[in-house]
């Protein structure tokens, strides 16, 4: 990733961190490095999904498709994904695979086992399989939060 694009990222991600002022989310600090993730005051399936929403604005507001996803970890958000299949020219860069990736490397670890996935829409075959493979429990999509069962379960 380029110094420019992830700038460009940095600031979206703190953008969104404007949320936390309408009393949805709590800012929380980073590591070093890595920009902050904002968590739900209240984390819940409902919150998951909003949140997996405002990263789907984001998108649509980089010109990219209208996709966002996180992942979950023990009622904490862990990863964090935008579509950048437009602007990063990636057909791979999808939000969920974006989130698994973020996840992946804040954690340390491909292993994302005991960590739920919520996206906007349901998983397509290959995020599907990019969840299975880094063991996420459970998959959930859309504003309801619509339970797609366990990654490689279809």
């Amino acid at each position: 990733m380029s110094a420019a694009t992830d700038a460009c990222r940095r600031a979206a991600l703190r953008r969104l961190g404007v949320l936390a002022t309408c009393g949805v989310f709590a800012r929380v600090d980073a590591s070093p490095g890595w920009p902050e993730i904002a968590q739900p005051r209240i984390p819940g399936s409902a919150a998951f999904a909003a949140r997996a929403e405002a990263l789907r604005q984001l998108a649509i507001a980089r010109g990219d498709q209208p996709y966002g996803a996180v992942v979950v970890k023990g009622g904490r958000i862990v990863g964090e994904g935008v579509s950048a299949v437009v602007t990063d020219a990636d057909p791979t860069a999808h939000a969920e695979r974006q989130a698994i990736r973020d996840a992946q490397r804040r954690a340390g670890t491909l292993d994302l086992s005991g960590c739920v996935l919520y996206g906007t829409s349901r998983a397509c075959p290959q995020c599907e399989a990019a969840a299975q493979a880094a063991r996420i429990a459970r998959m959930y999509y859309g504003s309801a939060a619509t339970d797609a069962g366990v990654p490689g379960s279809r």
